[in-house]
């Protein structure tokens, strides 16, 4: 069964919004004296990192417009180490994109496998001249400059195996350091110790230097016995008894 319409009940919900929005306060954006804040993911021009660049044709290849143009020509590089091959590697001579065939797809941006291309949210480069809007290699470089930071991970997500690695290794080194360390500890514990055992011995080094010694051959009884008696004549030695005996 069909729902019965009231005649004049669209134009009285039509003018019902209307009252609710009259009644709000009017957002007005002051543009261009006030900046709009734009979403972290805004497509405005693409930068480029060319460090990272290594000619590899991709994104020209992948464009749907064909308005990426790219130049290049390869340099060989001698052997490191006597006996080995030169190595070629391809040096970038240009690198533009024309904004005005552009249609921000993002396809050059996502293809490429060396991070080499970044979406920037800078959108005022209008020019007067379509030529202009074809953007070498070091406009593109300088658009680099506006490119936001990457926006935080999930704290639930899965660490990149690069941040894995370098923790990694960064924890090993670091066990590396504090083992040396307990070495090191241990081993100035160990000189400590044997310095305390040897200070005992030496004391007694010292105080034996200090007292006086005794001339060899002398004992206690000698040094006790009485001198000579002044006036009384030393009785001789029994050496001198056979001698006597022999004289008469």
């Amino acid at each position: 069964m069909s729902r019965l319409s009231i005649p004049g009940s669209g134009l009285a919900k039509g003018l019902a919004v209307t009252l609710r929005t009259m009644t709000k306060k009017t957002v007005t954006e002051q543009y261009p004296d006030v900046q709009p804040e734009l979403p972290p993911r805004t497509r405005g021009v693409i930068g480029l990192f060319e460090e990272n660049c290594t000619v590899c044709m991709l994104c020209a290849r992948e464009c749907p417009d064909w308005c990426i143009y790219i130049d290049s020509h390869k340099e060989t590089i001698p052997a490191a180490a006597p006996g080995g091959r030169d190595r070629s590697r391809n040096v970038l001579d240009r690198f533009a994109i024309d904004f005005s065939l552009c249609m921000y797809c993002g396809i050059c941006i996502e293809v490429c496998p060396f991070d080499a291309l970044f979406w920037s949210p800078e959108f005022e480069y209008s020019e007067t001249d379509i030529r202009d809007l074809t953007h070498e290699r070091d406009k593109l470089r300088e658009w680099m400059w506006t490119v936001p930071a990457p926006p935080a991970l999930d704290p639930g997500a899965e660490e990149p195996k690069e941040l894995a690695a370098a923790r990694k290794t960064a924890d090993k080194l670091a066990a590396q350091q504090e083992t040396a360390q307990q070495e090191t500890a241990q081993q100035q514990t160990a000189q400590q110790q044997a310095a305390r055992a040897t200070e005992p011995h030496a004391d007694e080094q010292a105080r034996a230097a200090e007292q006086p010694t005794r001339p060899m051959g002398d004992s206690k009884q000698q040094t006790d016995q009485p001198g000579p008696t002044p006036g009384r004549s030393e009785p001789r030695t029994t050496g001198d008894q056979p001698d006597q005996e022999g004289r008469e």
